[in-house]
C-alpha cells in the first residue's frame, strides 16, 4: 500500500499534477454550467468545486487501489509503462479528433496534431503494450478505445470541442481504464 501511495506520489510530482488539475476542472465545469460559456468559464476558473473533488478523490483512490492489487501479484513497471503510454496516445486521439473549443489556452496554442500523429502515437503506445504484455494489447487498446471515445463525445455533446482540461480528463480516465483492465488479467 505504500508502494503504490509513493508511486502516485511521484508520478503526480513529476507531471505537475497537470492531468490531474485537467480532471478537476472538467468535472467541475461539464457538470457545472448549463451552456457551453458557462461551462469554459468554470473549467478555466482556478478554484476547485465539489464535482473536481469528487473527481480527484475517486480517481486517485481507483489508481491506489489498481497499484496495491498489481503490486501485490507481482507486477510494477509493466502497468506503469503500458498504462502511460496507453493514455497519452488517448489524449492525442482527442485532440486530433476535436476542434479546440475557445481560442486560447494551451491545447490551443499547441494546435490540433494530422491524423498521422495520431496513428503514430496510437501505435507506439500498442507496440508498448505489445512487447509487454503480449496478446493483451487487444483488450487494453480496445479499453483506451472506447475511454477516448467517451470522453470525446462527451466533450463535444458538453462544450463543442476540446480543451487542455478535457486532455488532462482523457489521460487520467485512459489510465485508470489501463490499471483496472490489466488487474483484471493478472490476478
Amino acid at each position: 500500500m505504500l508502494a503504490a501511495g509513493l508511486i502516485l506520489t511521484v508520478g503526480i510530482i513529476v507531471t505537475g499534477a497537470l492531468h490531474e488539475d485537467g480532471l478537476a476542472d472538467s468535472a467541475d465545469g461539464l457538470w457545472g454550467g448549463h451552456d457551453k460559456s458557462r461551462r469554459l468559464e468554470i473549467m478555466k476558473d482556478s478554484r476547485i468545486g465539489t464535482y473536481g473533488v469528487l473527481a480527484l478523490v475517486l480517481t486517485v483512490m481507483l489508481r491506489w487501489a489498481a497499484l496495491v492489487a498489481l503490486i501485490g501479484a507481482g507486477w510494477l513497471w509493466v502497468p506503469l509503462l503500458v498504462a502511460g503510454a496507453g493514455s497519452r496516445a488517448a489524449m492525442v486521439a482527442v485532440m486530433t479528433a476535436l476542434p479546440n473549443a475557445r481560442g486560447n489556452g494551451l491545447s490551443h496554442a499547441v494546435g490540433r496534431p494530422t491524423l498521422r500523429t495520431a496513428l503514430v502515437a496510437a501505435v507506439i503506445g500498442g507496440l508498448v503494450a505489445l512487447v509487454l504484455t503480449g496478446w493483451w494489447v487487444i483488450p487494453l487498446g480496445l479499453i483506451v478505445a472506447v475511454l477516448a471515445l467517451g470522453c470525446g463525445a462527451f466533450a463535444k455533446a458538453r462544450i463543442a470541442g476540446q480543451t487542455g482540461d478535457i486532455l488532462g480528463a482523457t489521460q487520467q480516465v485512459a489510465e485508470i481504464g489501463v490499471l483496472l483492465g490489466i488487474v483484471a488479467l493478472a490476478t
